[in-house]
């Protein structure tokens, strides 16, 4: 496709291509987490997509527009878990063969949920960086079709479909915050709800022990940075030093990018349970420590957080919950 530029059209496009197999998620009030803002704060659930989070939507626009043949001789995809999962899933639907890369460092029962969709999965190395690489030579020697989690231009429109229908629920949105990692979330939600108005701010959110996109955007040019463990595993890996479309479209149209600690997160983790009964992963609680711990000024009236995902193991929630969880 080149470095094209992507548009609105292309994020209804989107929407319209998905709109059977991915699911329109509700936006809630929080009254606590407004009391704590001082503003009108509201929660985006993605976590209760089919999939456990908003990968499903990148995932069915890319797979509904693979040619015939591309579809036959099957697709492939490196994750740290919930690109992976959204795929094998979209795939098992579609009648795809998908073959998942994934690092040594993705939880176990992260594997064994995209195994139990049917897909084939392949572990290798110590970080989604070396997945990668190890995805590219099964592309070229099985000729199959890479879906990239992030740094394609059907992904991003897929995940710009959130942009939309925040826009729709809640139209006088001043600040949308939202998980970073590769950047295929915040670009999509950043590109449609900049092309309704400039002034509506974006805001991502990173974990503070390996914030790959935070530190790239500072080098000014996409870097490596070494994975660590964090509670918020979904947003670990790279950018991608050959990354065409994210950075740019981070670079360009967000405002803001603040960062969370292990400790915040677990915090947020036990919040979005206690008081809103919603079981969510790390990652996907990135945005709510970030307000509960305000890290966050001029987020105006009216605000839209995004919840990525809900894929955790239960027995790491259960210690969270119960306040055992020590980092290692």
């Amino acid at each position: 496709m080149g470095n094209r530029k992507i548009t609105l059209r292309d994020i209804y496009l989107a929407r319209d291509r998905i709109s059977l197999t991915v699911r329109k998620t509700p936006l809630i009030f929080s009254g606590s987490l407004s009391e704590q803002a001082g503003a009108s704060v509201h929660l985006k659930l993605e976590s209760l997509q089919e999939t456990g989070s908003f990968k499903a939507r990148g995932a069915a626009n890319k797979l509904i527009s693979l040619s015939s043949q591309e579809k036959s001789c099957g697709v492939i995809a490196f994750s740290t878990g919930n690109h992976g999962r959204a795929v094998a899933y979209m795939a098992k639907q579609m009648g795809i063969h998908a073959v998942i890369c994934l690092s040594n460092r993705v939880p176990h029962y992260r594997v064994e949920a995209m195994q139990t969709l049917g897909a084939e999965v392949v572990q290798h190395g110590s970080s989604q960086d070396e997945a990668y690489n190890h995805a590219l030579k099964l592309e070229k020697d099985r000729g199959l079709t890479m879906i990239n989690p992030f740094d394609d231009p059907m992904i991003i429109a897929g995940q710009g479909t959130i942009g939309i229908e925040i826009l729709e629920d809640l139209p006088n949105v001043d600040s949308v915050v939202v998980p970073l990692s590769g950047g295929g979330l915040i670009a999509g939600i950043a590109l449609a709800l900049k092309s309704a108005d400039s002034r509506i701010r974006i805001i991502g959110v990173s974990m503070d022990c390996a914030p790959a996109m935070y530190h790239s955007l500072k080098a000014g040019k996409p870097v490596e940075v070494e994975e660590k463990d964090s509670l918020a595993d979904a947003l670990l890996g790279g950018i991608g030093l050959d990354n065409a479309y994210t950075f740019p479209i981070v670079r360009d149209t967000v405002d803001d990018i603040v960062l969370v600690s292990e400790e915040e997160i677990a915090a947020a983790m036990r919040f979005a349970l206690d008081t809103h009964r919603l079981v969510v992963e790390g990652a996907g609680a990135v945005g709510i420590a970030a307000i509960l711990h305000d890290h966050i000024t001029d987020l105006g009236q009216n605000v839209a957080v995004v919840v990525s995902g809900s894929n955790v193991d239960i027995s790491l929630l259960t210690d969270i919950i119960a306040n055992r969880y020590k980092k290692h």
